[in-house]
């Protein structure tokens, strides 16, 4: 068995035993979690209401939903039949736990109503990237071997090397188990990592800044040329969660529907001022995107925008506010122009 393949391991069978444990004490009615998907590359979250179906759970380098979108608002399934909320437990990599805790700030998540099972995550897989190189060929099977990604198909096997086809923001992530802050000492179960100060150099949003205004709107057009406008990655997104999108509002219309690529940017380029100080960079986004566009890098620009001006990155403790919910008289105002 591979290092990857055994910390794979050692992670599903900490969730397990965490996960019985909290059935054990009646500290959660439903837990939310990942089980393996229908089809290879894939996995899909899974709602466990009793310790019969722990064994359901899994977890492996597919598990790319942030599972904290269930709980912003709350569906169905975790409500009583009286519609009061059900104690959920929910297993947290690094990115959920941040989406967690940003949700709590902005009052969408009742922590104590909440327990947190933190794991390590060790990145995932880069399945779109994966998919178009494969082709038109159907695959049949996917698994970890040694340092590489296997995927099989009828008259074919194809290696990947694993560390060049994780999600790029998991290559360089540094938040891999859920932040550690005092209010959550007691409901996160599991990993947890105390961090203050998050570095980030922005490499590739230090490579965007310095093309000129031809060169970005060029890349821009060519980045969202394919998209359809599904939605999945609003769908996708644990901080979407109006009750009525910007999109679909009728009084008023705030842009076309169509395919147009007008349109198209007008949408993505709102969608990500809605994130700005508020995106916790799971790419949950870029991993359902049926075009494998990387919508993440429109909202990483916004995340250094914010990172410079403020000092802020979102979901780290409960006791800083995002800068979209505060006010400091120290605040910048360059855009203010004085009169002559």
């Amino acid at each position: 068995m591979s290092n990857i393949r055994l910390e794979n391991q050692k992670i599903e069978n900490s969730i397990k035993e965490i996960a019985r444990y909290l059935f054990k004490e009646k500290k959660v009615d439903v837990i939310i979690g990942y089980s393996n998907g229908t089809v290879p590359l894939s996995t899909m979250p899974i709602f466990v209401r009793n310790e019969i179906d722990i064994n359901k759970l899994v977890w492996n380098n597919l598990c790319y939903a942030n599972l904290a979108k269930y709980l912003a608002p709350r569906v169905p399934q975790l409500k009583d039949p009286d519609d009061n909320n059900l104690k959920v437990g929910i297993i947290a990599k690094g990115c959920v736990g941040r989406a967690l805790i940003h949700l709590i700030i902005e009052k969408q998540i009742n922590l104590n109503e909440i327990k947190i099972i933190g794991i390590h995550c060790n990145g995932i897989i880069n399945r779109k990237r994966i998919e178009k190189e494969i082709g038109e060929k159907e695959i049949l099977e996917c698994f970890i071997l040694n340092d590489d990604i296997v995927i099989k198909g009828r008259n074919f096997e194809q290696k990947f090397p694993f560390h060049e086809y994780l999600n790029e923001l998991c290559k360089t992530c540094k938040i891999r188990s859920p932040p550690k802050s005092s209010p959550l000492l007691n409901v996160i179960i599991g990993e947890s990592q105390e961090i203050t100060f998050l570095e980030d150099e922005y490499t590739e949003i230090v490579e965007f800044d310095a093309k000129s205004p031809k060169e970005k709107w060029r890349y821009i057009k060519d980045l969202l040329s394919n998209c359809i406008r599904c939605y999945a990655c609003r769908e996708a997104c644990p901080m979407c969660y109006c009750n009525l999108c910007f999109v679909d509002q009728n009084k008023p219309i705030w842009f076309g529907k169509t395919t147009e690529l007008s349109d198209i940017i007008v949408f993505h380029l709102v969608r990500a001022i809605h994130l700005a100080g508020r995106c916790v960079s799971c790419g949950a986004c870029s991993s359902v995107c049926p075009m494998g566009i990387d919508l993440h890098f429109i909202t990483r620009k916004l995340e250094k925008i914010v990172k410079e001006r403020f000092n802020f990155t979102p979901g780290l403790n409960l006791e800083t506010l995002p800068p979209m919910m505060s006010f400091s008289m120290e605040d910048e105002q360059e855009f203010m122009l004085d009169e002559d």
